[in-house]
């Protein structure tokens, strides 16, 4: 073979390892852009949801509904997008990251569960159903008990790893 060829084919070698480090380093470069207002959406979610229940307490059924649906279309925005983010860039993502957005989704299925036991309570209990009202309330903070664990699990894996989490 040619020194020519050689040549050739270090250059596309080397074009080929360079391509591909461009490109995950985008990736991470996206995911990174992301996260803030990924995780500006939970927090305004735990917000929503924790004025829900003050207003549910209040008797404030149709601002407490609001905020229900709030918190919910929050938790769904940052789910959504996490779920893209873990499909796309799967391949990319070290174990840790794997793991912080597995532990992050588990969170929002669960928060989303208490908000959906959230609003029932609230529908139940705006129409005089006290009991199936409080058993909905009592499952949606059970539900959102579990959440808070997953929440504690993200935030160790970020506090243990700040080298990955800018």
């Amino acid at each position: 073979m040619s020194s020519y060829i050689k040549l050739i084919i270090f250059i596309v070698v080397l074009l080929l390892i360079s391509a591909a480090i461009v490109f995950i380093d985008s990736s991470m470069d996206n995911i990174n852009e992301s996260m803030p207002s990924i995780s500006d959406s939970i927090v305004q979610g735990d917000e929503d949801y924790n004025e829900s229940v003050e207003l549910l307490n209040s008797r404030n059924f149709d601002q407490a509904s609001d905020k229900a649906k709030s918190a919910g279309d929050n938790y769904n925005d940052s789910l959504e997008r996490l779920e893209g983010i873990r499909d796309k860039f799967d391949k990319d993502l070290n174990e840790v990251h794997k793991d912080y957005l597995d532990t992050t989704i588990k969170e929002l299925q669960f928060k989303l569960k208490a908000v959906d036991e959230l609003k029932e309570s609230i529908y139940y209990l705006e129409n005089y159903y006290n009991y199936t009202g409080s058993t909905h309330g009592t499952e949606a903070n059970e539900l959102m008990y579990d959440a808070v664990k997953y929440q504690d699990e993200r935030n160790s894996i970020v506090s243990e790893n700040p080298e990955l989490f800018n």
